[in-house]
């Protein structure tokens, strides 16, 4: 069955109700355990504010049967003093409680969503291959909030109304037990309303929160500047607002419905406070004239029994918001949880220095179609409805084999179940690789391999001896320096960026980089230079210029390793010409993996490996491939020659 089965068989769960288990109490306890003192502090406040809530109704109690009665004056101005008193008192109690629970529930925040990033960064790029951005976003915003709601808001408002129903129905008791148990009597209506309506609620309130997750979905997938441009160069404008209305009317109907079943609760609810406080009075009023207790015994009981409803009617609705929250929880859980798929060893070894001694034997990858380390759906209680399928507005998603760039437009019949099949070669410091062959062979797959973006289904990968799933992952990635086929930059500027591969990196350091990759001229003639901002993704820069720039950030991280993916694709002759040239002196005593798309690089190769089908077919120089008149050969005649030709006409 697997994972696949395992989501089918929750989906035809009958149970829609979230497990509140020990180790899930435990665990959210877990997070406010920092917090522990400010929590004491809110307690403390909480007794104090229980205490002067009783007051009220002893004093009013005291006017009416005494004070009054008496035409005490002086007692009356120190009555009416402590009226007016207790409610500034319980202001300034409420604005320190406040206060506490902020800083208790922004801290929550920050734990929560710092360990949240903290393992997103640990996830390999499998997992961002097949995860929505909006669902991520949905995790750390929404998820993430109403998990603190459960810490600063809904536990404290739930030891609230406990503390204060306990110490009400002690006093009720003292005063009169006959009415405190005619009180009392009506809870079994709060609990049947709570069981009718609570449960919908609860429903409807998870069902908000998934479909705010589809939501955030599409804006992540079309309102980045790659999902724009999609949008507008196929003129699917209107679609796109059509299925984001679509969305986002579904977040407005289940608000209004919930709103309307909040209404209808709290209606009832009111309703049934409205009975026992009618009962109450009517009752309380008998035996007031039958001379049982004085009128100011019955206006304090029906003080006390507001009180007493308002919390019972507030602990009604705990139960709700509980599970909401810990609904909540849950989907934080379960990212922090993510295994990793690539994972460091306890004592993994730290390469101080690297010579670059890069050795593939027997290397086979297959990429996975159903992955257990990714997040399940959105719905977690026996909906169909999926983040994944965002765009489309399906409800299911197909198990699909993960692809990299360089796989997603095979040719030459290139379908297969492994991208990479027993892969063997070696390469040594100095020594430019170039791999070539049809789209879709495995060549970007293969240069995904050596920083363990992922690790080979088979086989072992060498590094100066070392196993690479021995080494340290910071220490590998310190010494391999790679431009892949689409470059990425930050919204930020140039400096930026290029020190994001050193973040000491001095200004003559940068020019320095900058020049070898023959960007420092046009870098100079901007208005800011190299305090101008690039736009997402780099999109004010040419393609060119954007693979120049990512160039410049790999050579001033100066590694050992050296992996370029079609680096000087998108460049003219003359930068081309002006590229190689630095890149003969950069990749002096540099292993060098290049997938070579042109001449001038497969020419300078010391080495050629020709792939087919995700296995290495042919193996040599530019001279001796040629002779052999096998692929390479073929390739030669209907891609690099004609490129060249063509460049050079």
């Amino acid at each position: 069955m697997g994972f696949y089965g395992g989501m089918r068989r929750m989906i035809t769960s009958s149970d829609e109700k979230p497990k509140i288990t020990r180790r899930l109490l435990k665990r959210v306890l877990h997070y406010a355990l920092p917090y522990r003192w400010l929590i004491v502090q809110m307690l403390l406040l909480i007794l104090v504010h229980t205490g002067t809530g009783l007051l009220s109704p002893m004093i009013l109690r005291d006017l009416i049967d005494r004070t009054i009665p008496d035409r005490d004056l002086n007692r009356l101005i120190w009555l009416a003093a402590a009226l007016l008193l207790l409610p500034v008192i319980n202001g300034v109690i409420n604005v320190i409680q406040r206060r506490l629970s902020a800083q208790v529930g922004g801290g929550v925040i920050y734990d929560l969503r710092l360990a949240l990033y903290t393992n997103l960064q640990r996830m390999s790029l499998r997992f961002y291959t097949n995860t929505k951005s909006g669902e991520l976003m949905s995790r750390l915003n929404n998820d993430v909030m109403g998990a603190q709601n459960a810490i600063s808001s809904t536990i404290v408002s739930i030891i609230t109304d406990l503390v204060q129903g306990v110490a009400v129905l002690i006093v009720m008791l003292s005063l009169e037990w006959r009415l405190t148990l005619i009180s009392v009597a009506i809870l079994p209506l709060f609990i049947l309303a709570t069981r009718i309506l609570g449960t919908t609620l609860r429903d409807l309130a998870r069902k908000q929160l998934e479909a705010n997750a589809l939501m955030n979905a599409i804006m992540g997938e079309t309102l980045n500047i790659g999902g724009a441009l999609l949008v507008k160069l196929f003129g699917r404008r209107q679609l796109e607002v059509d299925r984001f209305g679509q969305r986002a009317a579904q977040v407005r109907n289940l608000g209004v419905q919930r709103a309307a079943v909040g209404s209808i609760f709290s209606a009832i609810t009111g309703l049934i406070s409205a009975g026992g406080t009618a009962m109450i009075y009517g009752l309380g009023g008998f035996f007031v004239i039958r001379g049982a207790f004085t009128v100011g015994t019955i206006v304090a009981f029906g003080s006390y029994m507001s009180n007493l409803y308002r919390t019972l009617q507030s602990l009604a609705n705990a139960p709700v918001e509980f599970a909401t929250s810990m609904v909540s929880f849950e989907r934080v859980f379960e990212v922090i949880d993510l295994p990793v798929d690539i994972p460091e060893k306890p004592k993994a070894i730290v390469l101080e220095t690297v010579k670059g001694n890069l050795d593939f034997e027997d290397v086979s990858f297959q990429y996975e179609a159903g992955d257990e380390t990714l997040l399940s759906n959105v719905r977690r209680y026996g909906s169909i409805e999926q983040v994944a399928a965002a765009l489309s507005g399906a409800t299911t998603v197909a198990p699909a084999t993960a692809v990299a760039e360089d796989e997603k437009r095979p040719a030459r019949s290139q379908a297969r179940s492994l991208a990479l099949d027993q892969v063997s070669f070696q390469a040594t410091p100095g020594q430019l690789v170039a791999l070539v062959g049809p789209s879709g062979a495995g060549k970007t797959t293969l240069t995904y391999l050596i920083p363990r973006l992922y690790d080979p289904t088979s086989g072992i990968i060498r590094l100066d001896g070392h196993d690479l799933r021995d080494l340290a992952l910071e220490s590998l990635t310190a010494h391999i320096g790679m431009v892949t086929q689409e470059t990425y930059l930050f919204h930020d500027t140039i400096r930026t960026n290029l020190q994001y591969a050193q973040l000491t990196a001095t200004q003559e350091e940068l020019e320095t980089a900058c020049r070898i990759a023959n960007i420092h001229d046009f870098i100079q003639a901007l208005p800011d230079g190299y305090d101008t901002v690039v736009g997402e993704r780099g999109y004010r820069l040419s393609g060119g210029e954007k693979q120049r720039l990512a160039l410049a950030r790999v050579i001033l991280k100066n590694p050992r390793i050296l992996v370029l993916d079609e680096a000087t694709s998108s460049l003219d002759s003359e930068s081309e010409a002006l590229i190689q040239d630095a890149l003969g002196r950069v990749m002096a005593q540099r292993t060098s993996i290049v997938i070579a798309h042109r001449l001038s690089t497969i020419l300078a190769a010391d080495l050629i490996l020709v792939m087919d089908r995700g296995r290495i077919v042919e193996r040599g120089t530019h001279s001796t491939l040629l002779e052999q008149g096998g692929l390479y050969a073929t390739l030669y005649q209907t891609q690099f020659h004609k490129s060249e030709s063509a460049a050079s006409g």
